[in-house]
């Protein structure tokens, strides 16, 4: 019987918060628009970058700044996170993965990012090889908190649904899993608080990604 994880990236393996509204300032800086508080693009982490930006430009996302926009971030955010990757990876992740995968557990990412970022985002934290299955924002119809990316995750494993669990920092992970029928793991480390967490009804709520280990193995 096969056992899958998935994971969710931002904020859940990697401390990209800090790098993302860096990298959100730098673009907008850029194309001369108006700065935004950091809180206010710490708010979007979890959505894709189309969504995002029309969330804080305060415009539709299929005007052509939006484009612009997510264009410009991917370039940037090659420049200014990747390079500092491996030294973003949240305490625990490397062993914690690598304890899991020795107790027989397939391990996958689904991702708000797209495809090509989580892929290089991945690859330079050190953390590619650890995942049989990467399924980014732009390979599915509907992204989270639509349960498609775990539907995803689970038909490329071959797991049912009973067999899996959701790890992610917001309530965009736990509601994607309710809609997928996965347990769900919330972590508080990352974006959105224990009470925003709480609201959506994880299976577990941990503080370290020791305790997303153990709560791993014991629902197994």
């Amino acid at each position: 019987m096969s056992r899958c994880v998935v994971f969710d990236l931002d904020g859940t393996l990697v401390d990209t918060p800090r790098g993302i509204v860096t990298t959100f300032a730098a673009v907008f800086a850029q194309l001369d628009l108006p700065t935004v508080d950091s809180g206010t693009i710490r708010g979007t982490i979890g959505l894709p970058l189309p969504a995002a930006f029309a969330k804080v430009l305060g415009v539709a996302e299929d005007e052509p700044v939006v484009g612009t926009c997510v264009e410009l971030y991917q370039s940037t955010f090659r420049k200014i996170v990747l390079p500092m990757a491996t030294q973003l990876v949240f305490a625990g992740v490397y062993d914690g993965l690598q304890s899991l995968r020795e107790d027989g557990f397939l391990l996958a990412v689904a991702t708000s990012k797209f495809i090509r970022n989580a892929e290089a985002l991945l690859t330079a934290a050190g953390l590619r090889e650890e995942f049989s299955v990467v399924v980014g924002a732009d390979q599915v119809s509907k992204p989270k908190p639509d349960p498609e990316s775990g539907f995803v995750v689970l038909e490329k494993l071959g797991v049912a649904a009973a067999n899996a669990v959701m790890v992610g920092d917001t309530t965009h992970d736990v509601l994607m899993a309710h809609g997928a029928g996965m347990a769900s793991i919330g972590v508080t480390y990352g974006v959105h608080s224990v009470d925003q967490l709480l609201s959506a009804n994880p299976t577990w709520l941990v503080d370290s990604f020791a305790g997303v280990v153990a709560a791993v193995k014991e629902c197994s």
